[in-house]
Protein backbone atom coordinates (compact mmCIF):
# COMPACT_ATOMS: atom_id res chain seq x y z
CA UNK A 1 0.00 0.00 0.00
CA UNK A 2 2.75 2.24 0.91
CA UNK A 3 4.50 1.72 -2.31
CA UNK A 4 1.25 2.57 -4.19
CA UNK A 5 1.49 6.21 -2.57
CA UNK A 6 -1.66 5.77 -0.46
CA UNK A 7 -1.63 7.68 2.84
CA UNK A 8 -2.12 4.71 6.09
CA UNK A 9 -2.79 5.08 9.17
CA UNK A 10 -1.17 1.82 10.61
CA UNK A 11 -1.00 0.30 14.38
CA UNK A 12 0.55 -2.82 15.34
CA UNK A 13 2.18 -3.89 18.97
CA UNK A 14 5.27 -3.06 19.89
CA UNK A 15 8.63 -5.20 18.74
CA UNK A 16 6.75 -6.12 15.67
CA UNK A 17 8.61 -3.81 12.90
CA UNK A 18 6.80 -0.99 12.25
CA UNK A 19 10.23 1.22 11.42
CA UNK A 20 11.06 -0.84 8.41
CA UNK A 21 7.45 -1.73 7.70
CA UNK A 22 7.43 2.28 6.44
CA UNK A 23 11.17 2.73 6.16
CA UNK A 24 11.32 0.10 3.47
CA UNK A 25 8.62 1.46 0.80
CA UNK A 26 10.38 4.91 1.51
CA UNK A 27 13.72 3.47 0.47
CA UNK A 28 12.30 1.98 -2.67
CA UNK A 29 10.39 4.91 -3.85
CA UNK A 30 13.57 6.96 -3.52
CA UNK A 31 15.75 4.35 -5.64
CA UNK A 32 13.66 6.40 -8.64
CA UNK A 33 14.00 9.75 -7.71
CA UNK A 34 16.30 12.55 -9.79
CA UNK A 35 19.64 12.30 -9.24
CA UNK A 36 20.02 15.27 -10.92
CA UNK A 37 19.66 17.73 -7.64
CA UNK A 38 19.69 16.64 -4.40
CA UNK A 39 16.49 17.78 -2.33
CA UNK A 40 14.90 15.97 0.78
CA UNK A 41 12.09 13.88 -0.54
CA UNK A 42 11.35 12.35 3.29
CA UNK A 43 10.63 13.73 6.63
CA UNK A 44 9.95 11.16 9.20
CA UNK A 45 8.95 13.05 13.11
CA UNK A 46 9.59 11.41 16.20
CA UNK A 47 8.60 12.12 19.28
CA UNK A 48 12.25 11.83 21.33
CA UNK A 49 15.67 12.53 20.19
CA UNK A 50 16.92 8.56 20.92
CA UNK A 51 14.14 7.48 18.57
CA UNK A 52 15.37 9.55 15.99
CA UNK A 53 18.89 8.09 16.30
CA UNK A 54 17.80 4.94 15.96
CA UNK A 55 15.04 5.28 12.56
CA UNK A 56 18.46 7.00 11.42
CA UNK A 57 20.62 3.71 12.12
CA UNK A 58 17.69 1.36 10.88
CA UNK A 59 17.78 3.62 7.65
CA UNK A 60 21.45 3.64 6.95
CA UNK A 61 21.60 -0.53 7.43
CA UNK A 62 18.72 -0.91 4.97
CA UNK A 63 20.36 1.39 2.42
CA UNK A 64 24.11 0.00 2.86
CA UNK A 65 23.54 -1.04 -1.12
CA UNK A 66 21.79 2.06 -2.32
CA UNK A 67 24.86 4.69 -3.19
CA UNK A 68 24.34 8.49 -2.83
CA UNK A 69 21.26 7.95 -0.20
CA UNK A 70 21.80 10.35 2.45
CA UNK A 71 19.79 10.93 6.09
CA UNK A 72 20.31 14.00 8.32
CA UNK A 73 18.63 14.54 11.85
CA UNK A 74 17.35 17.44 13.42
CA UNK A 75 16.67 16.67 16.87
CA UNK A 76 16.88 18.28 20.15
CA UNK A 77 19.93 18.34 22.31
CA UNK A 78 22.88 17.83 19.80
CA UNK A 79 25.42 20.95 18.38
CA UNK A 80 22.55 22.93 16.40
CA UNK A 81 25.51 24.14 13.67
CA UNK A 82 26.58 20.71 13.25
CA UNK A 83 22.99 19.78 12.39
CA UNK A 84 22.27 23.20 10.07
CA UNK A 85 25.93 21.77 8.19
CA UNK A 86 23.79 18.49 7.82
CA UNK A 87 21.15 20.11 6.72
CA UNK A 88 22.68 22.14 4.01
CA UNK A 89 23.27 18.83 2.04
CA UNK A 90 19.64 18.47 1.44
CA UNK A 91 19.32 14.61 2.58
CA UNK A 92 16.77 12.41 1.07
CA UNK A 93 15.81 11.73 4.40
CA UNK A 94 15.59 13.80 7.51
CA UNK A 95 14.36 12.30 10.98
CA UNK A 96 13.29 15.20 13.18
CA UNK A 97 11.64 15.73 17.05
CA UNK A 98 8.89 18.27 16.49
CA UNK A 99 10.34 21.40 17.79
CA UNK A 100 13.76 21.46 16.25
CA UNK A 101 12.42 20.46 12.75
CA UNK A 102 10.42 23.71 12.62
CA UNK A 103 13.40 25.52 14.19
CA UNK A 104 15.48 24.43 11.22
CA UNK A 105 13.11 25.61 9.12
CA UNK A 106 12.62 28.92 10.35
CA UNK A 107 16.45 29.53 11.55
CA UNK A 108 18.44 27.25 8.79
CA UNK A 109 17.78 29.29 5.54
CA UNK A 110 19.51 26.16 3.45
CA UNK A 111 17.49 23.73 4.51
CA UNK A 112 14.20 23.54 1.95
CA UNK A 113 10.87 21.27 2.18
CA UNK A 114 8.87 22.04 -0.62
CA UNK A 115 9.91 19.02 -2.39
CA UNK A 116 9.13 16.57 0.18
CA UNK A 117 6.90 13.71 -0.93
CA UNK A 118 6.54 11.62 2.35
CA UNK A 119 5.54 12.22 5.68
CA UNK A 120 6.51 9.91 8.52
CA UNK A 121 4.62 10.25 11.59
CA UNK A 122 6.18 7.34 14.42
CA UNK A 123 4.97 7.00 17.48
CA UNK A 124 1.81 9.32 16.66
CA UNK A 125 0.40 8.84 19.97
CA UNK A 126 2.80 9.89 22.14
CA UNK A 127 3.98 12.74 20.53
CA UNK A 128 0.86 14.22 21.47
CA UNK A 129 1.17 13.34 24.89
CA UNK A 130 4.27 14.79 24.95
CA UNK A 131 2.56 17.68 24.63
CA UNK A 132 3.25 18.62 20.74
CA UNK A 133 -0.21 19.18 19.35
CA UNK A 134 1.20 23.14 18.54
CA UNK A 135 3.96 22.33 16.47
CA UNK A 136 2.90 18.60 14.43
CA UNK A 137 0.08 21.09 13.31
CA UNK A 138 2.54 23.66 12.12
CA UNK A 139 4.73 21.19 10.24
CA UNK A 140 1.66 19.43 8.24
CA UNK A 141 1.09 23.13 7.15
CA UNK A 142 4.67 23.87 6.27
CA UNK A 143 5.08 20.76 4.35
CA UNK A 144 3.22 20.29 0.60
CA UNK A 145 0.11 19.51 0.86
CA UNK A 146 0.52 17.19 -2.09
CA UNK A 147 2.59 14.58 -0.28
CA UNK A 148 1.95 10.84 1.43
CA UNK A 149 1.48 10.64 4.89
CA UNK A 150 2.32 7.45 6.61
CA UNK A 151 0.88 7.75 10.42
CA UNK A 152 2.00 5.01 13.08
CA UNK A 153 0.28 4.54 16.33
CA UNK A 154 0.35 1.98 18.62
CA UNK A 155 -3.13 3.31 20.39
CA UNK A 156 -5.93 5.10 18.40
CA UNK A 157 -6.88 8.18 20.73
CA UNK A 158 -9.73 11.02 19.56
CA UNK A 159 -6.53 13.02 19.08
CA UNK A 160 -4.88 11.11 16.86
CA UNK A 161 -8.43 10.41 14.93
CA UNK A 162 -8.51 13.98 15.02
CA UNK A 163 -5.32 14.18 13.63
CA UNK A 164 -5.89 11.38 10.84
CA UNK A 165 -8.55 13.64 9.51
CA UNK A 166 -7.10 17.08 9.24
CA UNK A 167 -3.41 15.95 7.86
CA UNK A 168 -4.40 12.06 5.77
CA UNK A 169 -6.19 11.83 2.39
CA UNK A 170 -8.78 8.93 2.15
CA UNK A 171 -6.06 6.84 4.62
CA UNK A 172 -6.08 3.41 3.87
CA UNK A 173 -6.14 1.72 7.97
CA UNK A 174 -3.91 -0.92 8.61
CA UNK A 175 -4.16 -2.72 12.61
CA UNK A 176 -1.80 -5.92 13.56
CA UNK A 177 -2.88 -7.47 16.56
CA UNK A 178 -5.25 -5.72 19.01
CA UNK A 179 -2.86 -3.58 21.21
CA UNK A 180 -3.72 -5.39 24.37
CA UNK A 181 -2.72 -9.10 23.40
CA UNK A 182 0.73 -9.96 24.68
CA UNK A 183 3.39 -12.39 22.74
CA UNK A 184 3.13 -15.75 23.45
CA UNK A 185 6.87 -16.43 24.78
CA UNK A 186 6.17 -14.01 27.70
CA UNK A 187 6.23 -14.85 31.41
CA UNK A 188 4.34 -12.45 33.72
CA UNK A 189 5.47 -12.53 37.39
CA UNK A 190 3.97 -10.69 40.19
CA UNK A 191 5.48 -10.15 43.31
CA UNK A 192 2.99 -8.46 46.43
CA UNK A 193 4.65 -6.21 48.67
CA UNK A 194 1.65 -6.89 50.89
CA UNK A 195 2.85 -3.62 53.00
CA UNK A 196 6.70 -4.06 52.60
CA UNK A 197 6.61 -0.92 50.14
CA UNK A 198 9.92 0.65 52.03
CA UNK A 199 11.73 -2.53 51.23
CA UNK A 200 11.51 -2.32 47.28
CA UNK A 201 15.18 -1.61 46.99
CA UNK A 202 15.97 -4.87 48.68
CA UNK A 203 13.32 -6.74 47.17
CA UNK A 204 14.79 -5.93 43.60
CA UNK A 205 18.66 -6.23 44.68
CA UNK A 206 17.85 -10.03 45.55
CA UNK A 207 15.74 -10.01 42.83
CA UNK A 208 19.02 -9.41 40.15
CA UNK A 209 21.09 -11.52 42.34
CA UNK A 210 18.84 -14.43 41.54
CA UNK A 211 18.84 -14.00 37.35
CA UNK A 212 21.34 -15.22 35.11
CA UNK A 213 24.23 -12.31 35.02
CA UNK A 214 24.48 -12.53 31.53
CA UNK A 215 20.96 -11.89 30.66
CA UNK A 216 20.03 -8.32 29.48
CA UNK A 217 17.00 -6.97 32.14
CA UNK A 218 15.68 -3.63 32.06
CA UNK A 219 14.06 -2.17 35.12
CA UNK A 220 11.45 0.75 34.84
CA UNK A 221 10.96 3.02 37.45
CA UNK A 222 8.12 6.28 37.75
CA UNK A 223 10.73 9.01 38.73
CA UNK A 224 14.36 10.17 37.80
CA UNK A 225 15.28 10.99 41.15
CA UNK A 226 14.25 6.96 41.66
CA UNK A 227 16.15 5.73 39.17
CA UNK A 228 19.35 7.30 39.74
CA UNK A 229 19.39 6.43 43.81
CA UNK A 230 18.84 2.83 42.69
CA UNK A 231 21.97 3.25 40.44
CA UNK A 232 24.05 4.58 43.01
CA UNK A 233 22.88 2.02 45.54
CA UNK A 234 22.85 -1.02 43.87
CA UNK A 235 26.21 -0.08 42.64
CA UNK A 236 27.26 0.25 45.98
CA UNK A 237 26.21 -3.34 46.50
CA UNK A 238 28.24 -4.56 43.94
CA UNK A 239 25.39 -4.92 40.93
CA UNK A 240 27.00 -2.78 37.90
CA UNK A 241 24.04 -1.23 36.11
CA UNK A 242 23.48 1.68 34.12
CA UNK A 243 20.70 4.49 33.88
CA UNK A 244 18.25 6.45 31.29
CA UNK A 245 15.71 9.22 32.12
CA UNK A 246 15.70 12.90 31.39
CA UNK A 247 17.73 14.21 33.96
CA UNK A 248 21.02 13.04 31.50
CA UNK A 249 22.23 14.77 29.54
CA UNK A 250 22.06 13.66 25.56
CA UNK A 251 25.45 12.49 25.40
CA UNK A 252 24.87 10.93 29.21
CA UNK A 253 21.67 9.12 27.57
CA UNK A 254 23.40 7.88 24.33
CA UNK A 255 26.19 6.47 26.01
CA UNK A 256 24.28 4.53 28.76
CA UNK A 257 22.00 3.16 25.37
CA UNK A 258 25.02 2.11 23.80
CA UNK A 259 26.74 0.46 26.93
CA UNK A 260 24.09 -1.39 27.04
CA UNK A 261 23.26 -2.47 23.89
CA UNK A 262 27.66 -3.54 23.77
CA UNK A 263 26.76 -5.48 26.85
CA UNK A 264 29.29 -3.09 28.93
CA UNK A 265 26.07 -3.00 31.61
CA UNK A 266 23.25 -5.58 31.85
CA UNK A 267 21.05 -3.86 33.81
CA UNK A 268 19.16 -0.53 32.99
CA UNK A 269 17.24 1.25 35.38
CA UNK A 270 15.15 3.73 33.43
CA UNK A 271 12.15 5.60 33.52
CA UNK A 272 9.27 5.58 30.81
CA UNK A 273 11.50 7.63 27.92
CA UNK A 274 12.48 3.71 27.22
CA UNK A 275 9.35 1.57 27.76
CA UNK A 276 8.42 2.58 23.52
CA UNK A 277 10.29 2.85 20.04
CA UNK A 278 13.36 2.05 21.43
CA UNK A 279 14.38 -1.43 19.88
CA UNK A 280 17.52 -3.10 22.22
CA UNK A 281 17.53 -6.91 21.49
CA UNK A 282 17.89 -9.53 23.10
CA UNK A 283 16.04 -8.14 26.71
CA UNK A 284 15.45 -11.18 28.40
CA UNK A 285 13.54 -9.54 31.77
CA UNK A 286 11.52 -6.88 32.27
CA UNK A 287 11.68 -5.48 35.85
CA UNK A 288 8.77 -2.90 37.17
CA UNK A 289 9.81 -1.56 39.89
CA UNK A 290 7.17 0.89 40.03
CA UNK A 291 3.92 -0.25 38.62
CA UNK A 292 2.82 2.18 35.87
CA UNK A 293 -0.19 4.56 36.05
CA UNK A 294 -2.29 2.46 33.31
CA UNK A 295 -2.43 -1.16 31.81
CA UNK A 296 -1.14 0.96 27.84
CA UNK A 297 2.01 1.85 29.78
CA UNK A 298 2.41 -1.28 31.37
CA UNK A 299 2.60 -3.01 28.06
CA UNK A 300 4.38 -0.87 26.44
CA UNK A 301 7.36 -2.11 29.07
CA UNK A 302 6.89 -5.64 29.04
CA UNK A 303 7.20 -5.01 25.14
CA UNK A 304 10.52 -4.92 25.43
CA UNK A 305 10.54 -8.35 26.11
CA UNK A 306 9.57 -11.66 24.03
CA UNK A 307 10.06 -9.52 20.79
CA UNK A 308 10.27 -11.30 17.42
CA UNK A 309 8.97 -14.70 19.00
CA UNK A 310 11.29 -15.37 21.57
CA UNK A 311 10.96 -15.94 25.10
CA UNK A 312 10.75 -13.18 27.78
CA UNK A 313 9.87 -12.36 31.37
CA UNK A 314 8.39 -9.96 33.42
CA UNK A 315 8.67 -9.30 37.56
CA UNK A 316 6.27 -6.32 38.46
CA UNK A 317 6.03 -5.39 42.14
CA UNK A 318 2.52 -4.97 43.37
CA UNK A 319 1.73 -2.75 46.64
CA UNK A 320 -1.79 -2.65 48.09
CA UNK A 321 -2.85 0.26 45.73
CA UNK A 322 -6.12 -0.39 43.69
CA UNK A 323 -4.97 0.86 40.36
CA UNK A 324 -1.79 -1.31 40.98
CA UNK A 325 -4.19 -4.02 41.68
CA UNK A 326 -6.57 -3.03 38.75
CA UNK A 327 -3.68 -3.19 36.24
CA UNK A 328 -2.65 -7.20 37.57
CA UNK A 329 -6.42 -8.48 36.70
CA UNK A 330 -6.21 -6.82 33.22
CA UNK A 331 -2.92 -8.68 32.32
CA UNK A 332 -4.18 -11.61 33.51
CA UNK A 333 -7.45 -11.33 31.61
CA UNK A 334 -5.92 -10.25 28.64
CA UNK A 335 -3.92 -13.46 28.79
CA UNK A 336 -4.99 -16.64 26.20
CA UNK A 337 -5.07 -19.93 27.16
CA UNK A 338 -1.76 -21.98 26.27
CA UNK A 339 0.09 -18.94 24.84
CA UNK A 340 1.33 -16.58 27.67
CA UNK A 341 1.70 -17.37 31.32
CA UNK A 342 0.78 -14.93 35.14
CA UNK A 343 2.41 -16.58 38.08
CA UNK A 344 3.26 -15.46 41.22
CA UNK A 345 7.05 -15.31 42.63
CA UNK A 346 8.39 -16.12 45.66
CA UNK A 347 10.46 -13.84 46.96
CA UNK A 348 12.43 -15.14 50.06
CA UNK A 349 11.89 -12.77 52.92
CA UNK A 350 15.18 -13.73 54.90
CA UNK A 351 17.39 -12.85 52.61
CA UNK A 352 15.27 -9.59 51.42
CA UNK A 353 15.74 -8.35 55.69
CA UNK A 354 19.14 -9.40 55.10
CA UNK A 355 19.54 -6.64 52.55
CA UNK A 356 17.73 -4.13 53.97
CA UNK A 357 20.10 -4.07 56.86
CA UNK A 358 22.77 -4.06 54.22
CA UNK A 359 21.23 -1.51 52.48
CA UNK A 360 20.34 1.13 55.48
CA UNK A 361 24.02 0.75 56.33
CA UNK A 362 24.78 2.46 53.07
CA UNK A 363 22.53 5.24 53.78
CA UNK A 364 25.10 7.47 54.64
CA UNK A 365 27.49 7.03 51.59
CA UNK A 366 24.21 7.36 48.69
CA UNK A 367 23.65 10.46 50.51
CA UNK A 368 27.53 11.64 50.47
CA UNK A 369 27.55 10.51 47.10
CA UNK A 370 24.41 12.55 45.65
CA UNK A 371 25.93 15.84 47.85
CA UNK A 372 29.39 15.37 45.68
CA UNK A 373 27.41 14.58 42.39
CA UNK A 374 25.61 18.24 43.02
CA UNK A 375 28.78 20.35 44.10
CA UNK A 376 30.03 18.25 41.02
CA UNK A 377 27.36 19.58 38.63
CA UNK A 378 26.96 23.32 40.20
CA UNK A 379 30.99 23.51 39.40
CA UNK A 380 30.16 22.59 35.56
CA UNK A 381 27.50 24.88 35.21
CA UNK A 382 29.73 27.55 37.10
CA UNK A 383 32.61 26.95 34.14
CA UNK A 384 30.38 27.02 31.47
CA UNK A 385 28.89 30.09 32.20
CA UNK A 386 32.41 31.26 32.54
CA UNK A 387 33.47 29.98 29.42
CA UNK A 388 29.81 31.14 27.70
CA UNK A 389 30.76 34.78 28.63
CA UNK A 390 34.72 35.13 27.60
CA UNK A 391 32.80 34.16 24.55
CA UNK A 392 30.55 36.28 24.30
CA UNK A 393 33.29 39.43 24.92
CA UNK A 394 35.91 37.47 22.01
CA UNK A 395 33.42 37.16 19.41
CA UNK A 396 31.06 39.79 20.61
CA UNK A 397 30.94 42.01 16.73
CA UNK A 398 30.74 38.33 15.59
CA UNK A 399 27.45 37.23 17.47
CA UNK A 400 25.93 40.88 16.96
CA UNK A 401 26.31 40.42 13.21
CA UNK A 402 24.15 37.44 13.09
CA UNK A 403 20.30 37.10 12.26
CA UNK A 404 17.98 36.56 15.06
CA UNK A 405 16.43 32.91 15.44
CA UNK A 406 12.80 32.95 15.80
CA UNK A 407 11.10 31.13 19.07
CA UNK A 408 7.20 29.67 19.61
CA UNK A 409 5.35 32.59 21.70
CA UNK A 410 3.40 29.88 23.26
CA UNK A 411 4.41 27.35 25.91
CA UNK A 412 6.68 24.38 24.71
CA UNK A 413 6.88 20.79 26.23
CA UNK A 414 9.98 19.27 26.17
CA UNK A 415 10.98 15.45 25.54
CA UNK A 416 11.00 15.26 29.08
CA UNK A 417 7.26 16.38 29.66
CA UNK A 418 8.00 19.40 31.59
CA UNK A 419 6.92 22.97 29.84
CA UNK A 420 9.15 25.62 29.42
CA UNK A 421 9.47 28.41 27.05
CA UNK A 422 11.77 28.22 24.09
CA UNK A 423 14.53 30.41 23.78
CA UNK A 424 18.25 31.39 22.34
CA UNK A 425 20.51 28.24 23.05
Amino acid sequence: MALMGKDIVAGAVTGSGKTAAYMIPVLERLLHRSKKVQSTRVVVVTPTRELSIQVADVGRKLSQYMPGMKFGLAVGGLNLRVQEQELKARPDVVIATPGRFIDHIRNSPSFQVEDVEILVIDEADRILEEGFQTELTEILQLLPAKRQTLLFSATMTSSIKSLVQLSLHQPIRIMINPSNQVASGLVQEFVRLRKRESAKPAILTWLLRKLDANERIMVFVARKETAHRLRIALGLMGIRVGELHGALSQEQRLAGINDFRSNKTNILVCTDLASRGLDIPRIAVVVNYDVPKTYEVYMHRIGRTARAGRQGRSVTFVGEASTERAIVKDAIKNIKKGEAKAVSREVNWTEVTKIVGQLEGKTDRIEEVLREEKAEKALAIAEMELRKTENMLKHRDEIHSRPKRTWFEDKVTSEHGRKKKRGPK
